[in-house]
């Protein structure tokens, strides 16, 4: 039986960097050679934690939602060998009918590299996968596979900007003022999305190496809060990517009369203090967003055309280093995103 390398965390602080069984495709599967794997926040909650929110880590888990690499065989025909891909990770749940127009909220579904489901949904990371049909998207010819892996995170700020987009009406983001509270991966990326829509954008984080990644983006305004804090009432809209609770009250602090605040940071499930008062006074739109729901065309097409999102990539690491590459990401100040090579000829 031919053999592929594959990262698994197996327990709490427990990972290894293992073989296993290649897997071979049947009807309506296509297998992808896997050439990246980025780490998410939820992959870094697993091996630390041994579990995010309430999914714990019952078996071992390959992590891994955020991968990019080419088709090694589709049975159907729809995909030479070779063709670079993304999936969309997510595996819908039970239609419901008060809401059939989101899919990624329905019940009973899963996502790639996921405790959330009996057994474990296994991820990405792994030198081979097998996914859908309908989960595969190609690559434009002009966006490297590395760019590519950030394909998915991408898709998460993009959703939150439609968030927006829908509940104001507004048909562009030209003229608007958009802050972004966290400038991690996703907040970063979400500052690229706003930009390349035509916001303005300021970044706001407490470390300045974070907001030295947004100033590479070319973001118009960066703020360090334990030195300076934006003006109140100054932007239109607040993208809240922290997922901490004085984030969420320096939102509602900083959005003006009748703006929106859009929850992108996941918050703990705890009870935690946060200051209403603006979001009243104000009457704040407050808006929550959970993952994507169909945005990965517009995301490798924004990928294809901005360069400058790569930077976004601070650290690379191959699948025997996994566990180091795990303890860069979980330090914010030093790492952006932090990616794992599954392919070692590229």
């Amino acid at each position: 039986m031919t053999e592929m390398k594959q990262v698994r965390i197996n327990a709490k602080e427990e990972m290894e960097s293992c073989g296993a069984p290649r897997p071979k495709p049947g009807e309506g599967q296509v297998l992808v050679r896997v050439a990246w794997a980025g780490i998410c926040g939820s992959d870094l909650h697993y091996f630390f934690d041994g579990q995010v929110g309430a999914f714990k880590l019952r078996e071992p888990l390959v992590p891994g939602h955020e991968i990019v690499g080419i088709v090694a065989e589709d049975p159907s025909g729809t995909y030479a060998p070779g063709t670079p891909v993304t999936p969309h990770p997510a595996t819908f749940g039970q239609p419901q009918a008060a809401y059939s127009d989101s899919p990624h909220l329905w019940p009973g579904g899963a996502y790639l590299g996921s405790a959330s489901t009996w057994p474990h949904t296994q991820g990405g990371m792994s030198e081979y996968i097998l996914l859908r049909l309908d989960q595969i998207h190609a690559l434009p010819p002009n966006l490297p596979l590395k760019r590519g892996v950030l394909t998915e995170p991408l898709c998460v700020g993009l959703h939150a900007l439609h968030r927006l987009q829908a509940a104001t009406g507004w048909q562009d983001l030209k003229g608007r003022n958009v802050a972004v509270i966290g400038a991690g991966p996703i907040g970063l990326l979400a500052a690229g999305a706003a930009k390349s829509l035509g916001a303005t954008v300021s970044c706001i984080d407490v470390q300045d190496a974070p907001l030295r990644r947004a100033q590479a983006l070319g973001v118009d305004q960066v703020y360090n809060s334990t030195v300076t804090e934006p003006e109140a009432g100054t932007f239109d809209a607040v993208l809240e990517c922290a997922g901490v609770f004085p984030a969420i009250s320096q939102a509602f602090q900083i959005c003006r009369p009748r703006g929106t605040v859009v929850q992108v940071g996941m918050v703990p499930a705890i009870d935690g203090p946060v200051n209403l008062a603006p979001l009243t006074s104000k009457e704040i739109t407050y808006l929550g967003t959970f993952r994507f729901l169909d945005e990965i065309d517009q995301a490798l097409e924004i990928l294809a055309n901005s360069p400058q999102l790569e930077s976004v990539i601070t650290h690379e690491f191959n699948a025997d280093e996994a566990e180091r590459a795990f303890h860069t990401a979980k330090d914010s100040a030093a790492s952006g995103k932090v990616i794992v090579n599954l392919w070692f000829e590229e």
